[in-house]
């Protein structure tokens, strides 16, 4: 169907950080600061990440496995970077 799976496959984790960073400023000027709609998306959508790197870690085979956690090691502590500004910026001022 695809011509190329693999890197389909390959490129879900980031393209779900992508959707973070949409979702985060769609929902910020659709809906009121704090909102659970707007919330809530975000809270599933980071756990997703680490979810779909440890389906590609045990995809792989070899030393492929190795490739994909390395690249794991390096976009999950910058997709929680993304995670964490995203739920600030639904937030918007409601914490103070």
């Amino acid at each position: 169907m695809f011509p190329y799976p693999e890197q389909y496959r390959i490129a879900t984790p980031p393209l779900t950080t992508a959707v973070m960073v949409a979702w985060a400023l769609l929902s910020h000027s659709l809906f009121s600061d704090a909102s659970p709609v707007a919330l809530y998306p975000l809270l599933v959508l980071f756990p997703l990440v680490i979810g779909l790197h440890l389906y590609l870690i045990w995809l792989a085979k070899g030393m492929g496995r190795l490739d994909q956690f390395f690249y794991a090691l390096v976009h999950i502590p910058l997709a929680f970077v993304v995670w964490t500004f995203t739920i600030m910026h639904v937030n918007g001022n409601a914490f103070s």
